[in-house]
């Protein structure tokens, strides 16, 4: 047997290999999806939406869930987009190449896998403990946003870079600034890419439990929040509340809590996957 064929003997084994992982993974995950969905739909209706915690299982209810989380996807958004597009703008467009620009490219591509938990201990140190912001959705919503910030930076810089240059030199040749070029031409190129990478980000900050419990959000709260200085619970830390309970009909709402926050993670990654391709189709090079 010669080297070639042996070569391609192996890719077709890792290929078979990675197909069967990938099926197995398909199968136990929809064996979760399963159990999830026949345990917790007989608790899904509109009360258990708009009833609020308590510590009585048939009464309880996720209003106060996802009402923080909603407050917190919005705050989040607010205080991450402006300013990871606009940093994404400046270190592609604006920013020297050098040593210190690789410097800045390889620890913004570092803290992207930084553990959430981290995040969380920094957030308790300078928002709720230096800011004096408290347990509130402001401290939740900051702490996240500096979670997602390095993804979104990426996201942009990658789709900018993405944009041909022929597109800038058409737009310098008839005479247009840096700023019109920019604005005008490579960011409507890329928005598409750059909004589902927000899209995609803020999905991961809805999932995430540890930074908030790390700065305080609360388990229990049997008040909607009305500001964002208010104190807050969401749909994962009601979830995990639920789950430490040793009552069986706990465990039912957490199942229930668990389909509303597919549902709501599914929403985020459809919208951005809708978004990707209608962007490719509007866009075309």
């Amino acid at each position: 047997m010669t080297n070639s064929e042996l070569n391609r003997l192996k890719d077709k084994a890792f290929q078979i290999f990675g197909i069967f992982c990938t099926f197995i993974g398909l199968v136990v995950l929809a064996i979760f999806l399963i159990d999830i969905v026949m345990e917790g739909a007989k608790r899904l209706d509109w009360d258990f939406l708009t009833s609020l915690p308590s510590r009585r299982a048939s009464q309880a209810g996720i209003k106060t869930a996802w009402v923080g989380t909603l407050w917190i996807l919005v705050l989040t958004t607010l205080i991450a987009l402006p300013l990871g597009v606009a940093a994404g703008v400046y270190l592609e467009e604006y920013g020297k190449k050098g040593r210190w620009a690789n410097f800045l490219e390889i620890n913004i591509a570092n803290l992207a896998g930084v553990p959430s938990i981290i995040y969380g201990l920094l957030g308790l140190e300078i928002f709720v403990r230096q800011m004096k912001l408290g347990s509130s959705l402001l401290a939740g919503a900051l702490t996240l946003s500096l979670l997602i910030l390095p993804i979104i930076i990426v996201t942009t810089r990658e789709a900018i870079k993405a944009v041909p240059r022929s597109i800038r030199d058409g737009s310098y040749a008839l005479g247009a600034s840096k700023w019109q070029t920019v604005w005008n031409q490579v960011l409507p190129a890329s928005f598409g890419s750059i909004l589902t990478g927000i899209i995609l980000a803020l999905s991961r900050a809805v999932g995430e439990t540890a930074p908030l419990i790390v700065i305080g959000a609360l388990a229990y709260v049997p008040f909607t929040p009305s500001s964002p200085l208010d104190e807050f619970t969401v749909l994962p830390i009601q979830i995990f509340n639920w789950t430490s309970r040793p009552q069986e009909a706990f465990l039912t709402n957490a199942a229930a809590a668990i389909i509303v926050l597919l549902l709501l993670t599914f929403l985020l990654n459809g919208i951005a996957v809708y978004l990707r391709n209608r962007q490719q189709r509007k866009v075309k090079w």
